[in-house]
């Protein structure tokens, strides 16, 4: 469900740029700052989150990293139409070694991005040796899914919903293609296979999600399961995080998304060739309209 482009002068509007930062005790507190595009994600916030990232890594008083969403929505996904949409920016690339992809047209653009801005911040993220909570309200979709799914806990609203709606575009799937290791692989296929929003009781009940707590308490509830892990030993928690991660890659994870990385891509080649365009001709109107 990404965000589309609405004139309403009762939007709230984001101030201080695309990311907030600020620290509470040993909690670092990320917010993504685009409410009035529920948190889509351009470029430039995803550059500003791996800025705020780094802060909290270097930050020897910061125990624990919360990511959060600033209005209504936690993230409604990457941003494919609003009017600071900028894919076609240059940036200064952080994530690996791939070509700058603004000066390169098809495939070779497409990919180069894509395996820096967002499989490949992605997967930097993940190994933060700091606890990262994702605290999750109202929409959690497409681009927004890979953002909770690289924290290591969800602390998620009674109001939030998850869904993957990418197949409509013809594409199996975000980039970070982390489904059949959030979710049992049946569950995943349905959730793929049909769009649907996933409410946040479901995605409990499936281990995508570790707590579901009434909205007026998403915060506290948040920060008070922050700073029980700041109570523990640093180190020991880093070595723990890593010591998961490593057995998620052991199962998969990290050659499964490799190799499906490959097949959305082979997608959006597909797209451009059949459709207008490597989106498969969707637009923020019809991937809203097929919403369940």
């Amino acid at each position: 469900m990404p965000a589309a482009h609405d004139h309403s002068a009762e939007r709230p509007q984001a101030q201080d740029g695309p990311v907030r930062y600020h620290r509470q005790g040993p909690v670092a507190i990320v917010t993504m700052n685009r409410p009035e595009y529920r948190n889509a994600q351009n470029s430039a916030m995803t550059y500003a989150l791996d800025r705020a990232f780094y802060r909290a890594a270097d930050d020897d008083e910061v125990k624990v990293v919360v990511l959060a969403g600033a209005g209504e929505h936690f993230s409604a996904g990457h941003d494919i139409g609003t009017p600071e949409r900028d894919a076609h920016l240059p940036f200064d690339r952080r994530a690996g070694l791939w070509w700058d992809h603004s000066d390169k047209a098809g495939a070779e653009s497409r990919y180069a991005r894509e395996s820096e801005v967002y499989l490949g911040m992605c997967r930097r993220w993940r190994e933060l040796p700091k606890p990262v909570i994702a605290s999750v309200q109202g929409a959690c979709v497409a681009g927004g899914l890979m953002l909770a799914w690289v924290c290591d806990l969800i602390v998620a609203s009674e109001d939030a919903f998850f869904a993957d709606p990418v197949v409509r575009m013809g594409i199996p799937g975000v980039e970070y293609f982390a489904h059949p290791w959030v979710m049992p692989p049946r569950v995943a296929k349905e959730f793929l296979y049909t769009g649907d929003r996933m409410t946040a009781r479901r995605a409990h009940e499936v281990g995508m999600v570790n707590r579901v707590v009434p909205r007026a308490e998403l915060t506290e509830r948040t920060m008070e399961l922050a700073d029980r892990i700041a109570g523990m030993p640093r180190m020991g928690l880093a070595l723990t995080k890593r010591a998961v991660n490593q057995a998620e890659d052991l199962q998969g994870l990290h050659s499964g998304m490799d190799s499906v990385f490959g097949l959305h891509h082979l997608a959006h080649a597909h797209n451009a060739e059949t459709a207008r365009d490597p989106l498969g001709g969707m637009d923020v109107r019809a991937m809203k309209k097929g919403s369940a």
